[in-house]
């Protein structure tokens, strides 16, 4: 079995403790993996201006898959006042590290499975969330453009508070978008015996590109014949999502309403800490838990860095279990 290298990087807050509770199974499965240790986070982010150092994207370059533990993100006022005064006059824009592997890794689809572990009905389904475009596509406005600003000032709250103080997002589903989560849904669904496709949408509301988006759905599923499909209403889905989770097989839908959903997934299971997530992409992946960082919450061990003049030193191939606690450096409380 050729050997696979996996970018391990801990983050901030609870990331380097959850992190030391997979590696040991990792390990256990005796699998040809070489584990090298990054730098990930807020800390990266007050010290050098950046919370994913270039050292880190060469380690995920070089890597076959990329293990996260979690990262602290805050608003851009108060990120920039945590910058180290020399930073701070360069007024750098902070960009959230998940949304920055996604984006440059072009991880279009986010698995969540869920599954029973607590007793009752036996279920197992999954979301897959789109993750490059719908209402996260960045669009997002604090006051509309002025091009656009014909498109709404007919609405009556517009025209009350005018252009100045009317914000916008736009949500946009592109076809390359749909047709790619969607065929992935389809495949996920034929590769792991789920007999449905459902994807969760608001087609009573957002008529004209729900409209679309099941053009697409139907276009798709006819190279499916042997998986049913429907379109429901995503306010629908979560509620027999609590109440009949067994009717689900694959759950897909665009990136707001499968970041709610998902999480959703998760307290069905029992809560986020039993909840994994997958990124997906044609050119890279990477792995998560799906909490926060929680950064009042770690333990003694604190978060992880590597040094920065020796990136490789946290390099190893060796038993997880067999290494320090405290590895890349030391760690210190957030």
């Amino acid at each position: 079995m050729t050997s696979k290298t996996v970018a391990v990087l801990p983050g901030d807050g609870i990331g380097p403790e959850v992190l030391d509770a997979a590696l040991p199974v990792i390990d256990a499965l005796g699998l040809p993996i070489t584990l090298e240790h990054g730098d990930i986070g807020w800390e990266f982010w007050r010290t050098e201006g950046t919370p994913v150092p270039q050292r880190t994207w060469d380690l995920i370059g070089r890597s076959d898959a990329v293990l996260l533990g979690a990262t602290t993100s805050k608003p851009g006022r108060e990120a920039l006042a945590d910058l180290a005064p020399q930073l701070r006059e360069q007024a750098p824009q902070y960009v959230s590290p998940i949304i920055q592997l996604r984006q440059r890794l072009d991880l279009f689809a986010n698995l969540r499975p869920v599954e029973s572990y607590l007793g009752g009905t036996p279920y197992r389904f999954c979301v897959v969330r789109e993750n490059t475009e719908g209402l996260y596509a960045g669009l997002d406005w604090d006051q509309v453009p002025e091009e656009m600003w014909p498109l709404v000032a007919d609405h009556p709250n517009a025209r009350i508070s005018g252009r100045e103080a009317t914000t916008a997002s736009v949500r946009m589903l592109t076809r390359h978008g749909l047709d790619r989560i969607l065929r992935y849904a389809f495949e996920h669904a034929r590769a792991h015996g789920h007999p449905r496709v459902t994807l969760a949408d608001k087609p009573n509301v957002l008529r004209r590109s729900s409209a679309y988006a099941r053009e697409r759905l139907e276009e798709i599923a006819a190279d499916y014949p042997e998986i049913e499909y429907e379109i429901l209403n995503v306010d629908a889905v979560a509620l027999w999502m609590a109440r009949r989770p067994e009717r689900f097989g694959v759950i897909v839908a665009e990136n707001m309403f499968g970041d709610i959903l998902s999480d959703l997934g998760g307290g069905v299971m029992g809560g986020l800490g039993l909840a994994p997530s997958a990124n997906i992409g044609e050119h890279g992946n990477y792995f998560e838990p799906v909490h926060g960082s929680a950064p009042p919450s770690p333990g003694p061990a604190g978060p992880t860095r590597s040094p920065p003049s020796s990136p490789s030193a946290c390099s190893s191939n060796t038993s997880a279990s067999a290494r320090p606690r405290a590895r890349c450096g030391t760690r210190s409380r957030m």
